[in-house]
This record gives C-alpha cells, structure tokens and sequence, in this order.
C-alpha cells in the first residue's frame, strides 16, 4: 500500500517567488502542500485558502482566528510560516504543532526595533516554534536573542544551478550591470542610478548599461530619476521576469548590484554568483559572509559605490577572477538542492519520521 504522503502547510505570501519555489520543492520531495496566504496567486498543485487582505500591519492580529479555523480545517502533518511578524505570529495563533518559523530578514532586523510592543510581540511568536530558520548569521543571532527554546537552523533559499550557470566571459558586450532587487526604499535603487550616473560621466566609452528588474512601487521616482540624469538609454527597466528571464540577462552581465540598507543572505546575490557576475554589494553581515570585502559599499553612498564600480570597470580581468570566485563558491555552498534536502530532514525529524 502506498505510503500517504505528508501534509505540508505553508504561510505565506504566494505572490513570493520564494514562496512559490518553496513550494515547488517540497512537493518534488513527495509532500502534499497547502497555502494560508493573504496575497493569492497561483501556484501549481497548492491548495489556498485566503486570508481577508492585510492593508495595515496590524491587520495581522485581526487574521489570526480566520488562519486558525483554516489550518484546523486542513489538519496538516507539520505548518510553517514564513516571515515573523506576520504568518509567523498567524502561526503562533493557530496553535498547530510542529510548526516551523522562517525569519527572512526586516522581520527580525528592522521591524521589532520599531516599538517595544513589536519586540516583545516578536519574542511572544518565536518562542512557540519548534524550528527557526534564517538565512544568515545575524538572523540567528537575532533570532536567539528572543530566547527560543527550540532549535534555530541556518537554511538559505539557494540556487538552481540548472538554471542559473555562468555564460562565457568573452561573449559578453559592453558593460552590463544587473539590480535584481525591488525598486522600493530599502533595496536603494536610487543610489544605484545615481552610481551609474557618475560611473558614464568618468567612463564614457565604457558602454555601460544598467539593467533594473524586480519592479516596485518606487518606479515613477526612479523613471524622474534616469530621465533627470540623461541615462534614458543607459537604463532598461525590465520590470519582474521569471527565473528565466532573469538567467537571460544575467548570462549578459558583468556586474550585479544589491545595496539595500538592511538584508539577510539574498537569494538575487547567490544567484549572480552563481552566474559568474561581479557582486557589488551593501556592507552588512550576510554579504560579508559570501563577498570579498573589497566590494562591499556602505549603504546609501552613491559616490563609494561609483568609486567601486569605475575600480572594476578598469580591470576585466579583476572582473572576471571575482565572477570564477563566485561560480566556486556557489557550487560548492549554494546548490539549491541540498538546502532543501536539509529542510525535508528537519521537517521529518520535526514530525517523528525519522
């Protein structure tokens, strides 16, 4: 008789790419999985039930009894929520075991500083899970803090190494420079365009071209932004792409850009690394951690950042020694596979099955 397959709810978001590949993998791995979401979309062979939308933060704790009766009525084996201080704390209040919480970045790093309401609030949620995980040293660090009596486990979202591998050095023209992440505050997009600006005026003949994909709600501004700065055709806003769409214009990049202000282990970094790209990046703890320190930047500094870029731009073969740095690393600590792999272990040691 066939083994029954284990129930798997996940909270979260399922517009999320993140949400949607977790998924993806965990039914790859034999699992029934299920979806608690406020922000529908589909997702192949995922049962959804949808919460009543969230507008405000605080909507959350209006959530919690309509996530419960939802998980009650879906009986899964094993619930996990990601981000901590919106499913996660639904999670908490659904009282359904084991259940597993993904910190995944400002919900640790940013968001509980803004009250003592929301720290004690945040401490409240982590200390009713029996699994943490975070995707580097400083959400764990910052996870711990709460005093959790559980486990707390590093597990980043990893690279598909299928899709995402490097193009030939040679065949790439010009200069292209990828930003894979969300034109909103955080993610400093601004201070990019304005890098790049300063970068063509000290290297015209360079043939620099900045790519920007992810889309946001910061798009009017940073339009305003390229137009005032003459960079109209130096700058293509691509918008959201799938991973296909974002191997393709990856496979013509030299440089990738991620300089948010706050940021755990980015799954867009690992993923221009695995390609073979230069990562200049935000000087904060998760990129430390996987960037040679001489192209980390402070946040919101224009002027380091172009510095950064015109000290690459003048030596490819520097440019090219980073990408082969990178193409390693990634293989040897970011196959996506094997992060997965440790998860359904932690899942099923959760569960008692193994």
């Amino acid at each position: 008789m066939a083994e029954v397959p284990k129930h798997l709810c996940l909270l979260g978001d399922a517009t999320s790419p993140h949400i949607q590949r977790w998924a993806a993998e965990m039914r790859a791995r034999g699992y029934r999985v299920s979806l608690v979401t406020a922000r529908p979309a589909p997702v192949e062979g995922v049962e959804q039930k949808v919460l009543a939308p969230v507008r405000r933060s605080t909507d959350w704790l209006l959530r919690a009894g309509q996530a419960r009766r939802y998980v009650q009525a879906l009986a899964p084996d094993i619930v996990h929520a990601h981000y901590t201080t919106s499913y996660g704390y639904v999670g908490a209040r659904c009282g359904r075991h084991p259940l597993v919480m993904t910190a995944w970045g400002s919900d640790l790093l940013v968001t509980p500083h803004q009250s003592a309401l929301m720290r004690w609030l945040t401490g409240w949620t982590l200390r009713r899970a029996d699994l943490i995980t975070g995707d580097s040293q400083s959400l764990l660090d910052a996870a711990r803090s709460y005093g959790p009596a559980c486990p707390v486990q590093e597990i980043h979202w990893g690279v598909d190494l299928a899709r995402f591998a490097p193009a030939p050095w040679a065949g790439k023209t010009g200069l292209q420079i990828v930003s894979l992440r969300s034109w909103e505050p955080n993610y400093n997009i601004d201070t990019i365009v304005e890098a790049v600006a300063t970068l063509v005026a000290r290297q015209p003949e360079a043939g620099v071209q900045l790519h920007l994909l992810g889309g946001g709600s910061m798009e009017a501004a940073l339009r305003a932004l390229v137009a005032a700065r003459g960079l109209q055709q130096r700058v293509l806003f691509h918008g959201r792409l799938d991973d296909a769409g974002m191997a393709r214009v990856l496979a013509q990049g030299k440089l990738s850009v991620s300089v948010p202000t706050s940021d755990a282990t980015s799954v867009s970094v690992l993923e221009s690394m695995a390609c073979g790209l230069t990562v200049v990046a935000s000087d904060l703890d998760a990129n430390r951690a996987w960037l040679d320190a001489s192209v980390l930047v402070p946040p919101r500094d224009a002027a380091a950042l172009a510095r950064c870029l015109e000290a690459l731009v003048t030596d490819d073969a520097r440019m090219q020694r980073h990408g082969q740095e990178n193409v390693r690393r990634i293989a040897r600590d970011g196959d996506r596979a094997v992060q997965m792999d440790t998860m359904d272990r932690l899942y099923r040691e959760r569960m008692g099955t193994l």
